[in-house]
């Protein structure tokens, strides 16, 4: 089994910066992609996705203002986020592909960005 526990959401103002952080534990050699993902009311949407080799994928909508990275020797996954948006207001989640086709969320953390 593989747990993740994200942390780092708050309420900020528009324009500023959090970190999102995501820790997984358990049967990690498991896991392969990792990504992050926001629910606003009515959907659920892809943020950014990080491969278990590095590779990246995001959004068009946070482009060049949020990164992804991935301590592979910590098992966390980081979200960036700078230059915050109101729209950017969500309930972040972390989400880990593992093998064999299963998938594990976390708990999810709330982001509110304020005008």
């Amino acid at each position: 089994q593989v747990q993740l526990v994200e942390s780092g959401g708050g309420l900020v103002q528009a324009g500023g910066s959090l970190r999102l952080s995501c820790a997984a534990s358990g049967s990690i050699f498991d896991i392969e992609t990792m990504g992050w993902y926001r629910q606003a009311p009515g959907n659920m949407r892809e943020v950014a996705t990080i491969t278990s080799g590095g590779s990246t994928n995001y959004a068009d909508s946070v482009k060049g203002r949020f990164t992804i990275a991935r301590d592979n020797a910590k098992n966390t996954v980081y979200l960036q986020m700078n230059n915050l948006k109101p729209e950017d207001t969500a309930v972040y989640y972390c989400r880990a592909n593992l093998k064999f086709g299963r998938e594990v969320w976390g708990q999810g953390t709330l982001v509110t960005v304020s005008s």
